[in-house]
């Protein structure tokens, strides 16, 4: 976030490392995802009109993260789960805006496809967000 705008700079590198951490489950208390989405909720924030081209990737990665952190059946805590499920939800609708609303166009098949009722939660709020 002191960064500001100027984290432009940097996004080839920065989303390189996301999509790395996004990946990867740390154990239990899920510690460098959770802050992983907050960094990408920031970037997000920040750096707002260069999210458009690389919306493909991202949402790819965000999508993989809600149906990992869904079916994984490791020692992770359930208010862990719920956290990253909701960061990750965060991310999609910020993307969602800076897209001038191309996720929700993106998600339309997913959603009416999707039978698990935590991932189809997450899509939902997506898709009523304003």
């Amino acid at each position: 976030s002191r960064l500001g705008i100027l984290v432009v700079r940097h996004l080839k590198r920065l989303e390189r490392v996301i999509l790395g951490y996004l990946e990867v489950s740390d154990g239990p208390e899920e510690e460098a995802r959770l802050g992983i989405l907050e960094t990408l909720q920031c970037t997000i924030e920040h750096a707002w009109p260069r999210m458009p081209c690389r919306l493909p990737v991202l949402l790819k990665a965000l999508l993989r993260l809600l149906w990992d952190v869904h079916t994984e059946r490791g020692p992770t805590p359930e208010p862990v789960r719920a956290a990253l499920l909701q960061r990750a939800t965060q991310c999609l609708i910020l993307l969602d805006r800076c897209s001038q609303g191309r996720v929700k166009v993106l998600l339309e098949g997913v959603h009416s496809s999707c039978e698990e009722s935590r991932v189809r939660e997450c899509l939902r709020k997506v898709q009523e967000s304003s």
